[in-house]
């Protein structure tokens, strides 16, 4: 006799037979879902949570980065070592960090030689947003983390001249290795020739996609920074004429 046919007739001499009782049912119920019950998470939540009110501001540099209160308390902006320099900057941490290393760098090799024999205040990142008077001004980029300031007390704004014609030519060619991402206060209607600065808003697809390819040049022997090109080849001078 089949197992269908002794089910049918076994219905047939106890009553109506129950799916469960046959083994017939494939999975059982799912279970209703549990509230969260992890107060560890919860309280790393709550951290976060505090730390996020402590450090943002609400208020923007003139790229549209949120300026933040302090740099190496658990925030976004982190003090790093520029390789090759023995420099540290504090920075965002992230794409716009890679751009502006990549950027130091290449100053480093290509420009003028930094902190040589203890040179004092060659480099300047991150800057509390209480020292920012005009959020307007390319230079509080810096409270947001996404400006470094070279030599700061050597290069005032509103002064041009600090670099030699050839000098310039580089300084062009690393802006155009950003593809425009980074721009150099020295272009500036108001110069500033010490500074650079992220140039686009939080969430841009292409600061993405130069700091992947920095990235990618930093893992190749002989790409990025230190593996100095011919800046006045014609093709790398038209490249850097079309950002600026």
């Amino acid at each position: 006799m089949t197992r269908r046919r002794a089910l049918t007739v076994a219905a047939g001499v106890t009553g109506a037979v129950s799916l469960a009782s046959t083994g017939l049912l494939a999975t059982p119920a799912a279970a209703a879902p549990q509230p969260l019950r992890d107060d560890k998470l919860k309280a790393a939540i709550r951290r976060a949570q505090a730390r996020s009110r402590r450090l943002l501001t609400g208020r923007h540099s003139a790229n549209r980065w949120e300026m933040q209160t302090a740099a190496d308390d658990g925030g976004d902006i982190v003090t790093r070592r520029v390789p090759g320099t023995g420099l540290d900057v504090a920075l965002h941490l992230g794409d716009a960090e890679t751009v502006l290393v990549h950027v130091i760098r290449r100053f480093h090799y290509e420009v003028d030689q930094l902190g040589l024999h203890g040179e004092p205040d060659a480099l300047a990142g991150w800057v509390p947003p209480s020292d920012v008077r005009d959020s307007g001004l390319p230079e509080s980029n810096r409270a947001s983390g996404t400006a470094v300031v070279i030599r700061p007390g050597s290069y005032p704004p509103g002064a041009r001249g600090a670099f030699t014609a050839a000098q310039q030519v580089t300084l062009a060619d690393i802006v155009a290795d950003t593809e425009g991402v980074v721009r150099w206060g020295g272009d500036d209607k108001r110069p500033y020739e010490g500074l650079f600065y992220v140039a686009v808003r939080p969430g841009d697809a292409r600061l993405a996609r130069v700091a992947t390819k920095i990235r990618a040049w930093n893992g190749t022997p002989g790409s990025g920074a230190g593996a100095v090109p011919d800046v006045t080849s014609r093709e790398r001078r038209r490249k850097a004429a079309a950002f600026r």
